[in-house]
C-alpha cells in the first residue's frame, strides 16, 4: 500500500504552465489515462516522471519545491494536519 498525496498544487501548476494535463502527458510520454491515474492516486509517479516534470521547459519546479507538488500528504475530511 502506498500513500495518498494531494496533487491540487501540481494540478494548478500544470494549468498555469502548460494549459492542460494532456500537454504534460505528452511531455512525460505517457497516455492521458496514465497521467489521470497518477493524479488520482491510483498509480504513483516514478522518479523519471518527476524529474522530467521539474524541467524548466515543462513545469519549471525548483528542487527545493518538489515536496510541495509531489509529496504533500492527502488529509481526509475528518482529519487535520499535524505540524
Amino acid at each position: 500500500m502506498y500513500r495518498k498525496y494531494d496533487y491540487s498544487k501540481l494540478k494548478g501548476r500544470i494549468t498555469e504552465k502548460l494549459g492542460s494535463a494532456k500537454v504534460l502527458a505528452e511531455k512525460l510520454q505517457i497516455s492521458d489515462t496514465a497521467l489521470y491515474n497518477k493524479l488520482s492516486n491510483k498509480v504513483p509517479f516514478n522518479q523519471d516522471e518527476i524529474l522530467t516534470a521539474m524541467n524548466k521547459n515543462v513545469l519549471d519546479i525548483e528542487p527545493q519545491d518538489i515536496c510541495k507538488y509531489f509529496f504533500s500528504k492527502k488529509v481526509g475530511k475528518n482529519q487535520t494536519k499535524k505540524n
